[in-house]
């Protein structure tokens, strides 16, 4: 069974400076395996998990944001600033943030080896989380977010 726990953000993440904004909400979730994960390839495997296939699809046809498999690779490994409706914010050899079109929401990534194993974190930030539409949709937001980690094939 895949055990995904919800924790703190740490200190290092580049989702932290959301984390002090009192109208943003923050999040972070994080996944063991046992194996050595680098990010390029954690990034890529999300993106094309099958959940987040139906993501871009909505994407594809509602916003006209296409996207391919190709293109997740590409801004997984570092080639391209963009992938669908979000576009790179920050980016280190550990940790990727992506922020949405709208400029309103965040998708943090991070790899932490640990021993024989590395610890897969994923996180959102959204502002303006103070509205009644936003709360509304924590409750899916949160299985959403655990539902799209655990999806990930390594």
């Amino acid at each position: 069974m895949t055990l995904i726990k919800e924790q703190d953000l740490p200190d290092e993440a580049l989702l932290q400076k959301y984390a002090t904004d009192p109208d943003a909400y923050t999040d972070c979730f994080t996944r063991d395996v046992k194996q050595d994960v680098d990010l390029a390839t954690y990034v890529s495997a999300f993106y094309t998990t099958w959940l987040f296939k139906v993501e871009r699809f909505i994407l594809r046809v509602a916003a006209r944001r296409p996207s391919t498999d190709g293109q997740a690779r590409d801004v997984a490994e570092g080639h391209v600033p963009a992938f669908a409706a979000w576009t790179v914010e920050g980016r280190n050899n550990r940790q990727l943030l992506m922020c949405d079109m709208g400029g309103h929401t965040r998708s943090w990534f991070m790899v932490a080896p640990e021993g024989d194993k590395t610890r897969l974190y994923f996180g959102s930030a959204v502002t303006k989380a103070d509205s009644p539409f936003v709360k509304a949709l924590m409750p899916f937001h949160k299985w959403y977010s655990r539902a799209l980690l655990k999806a990930v094939k390594l």
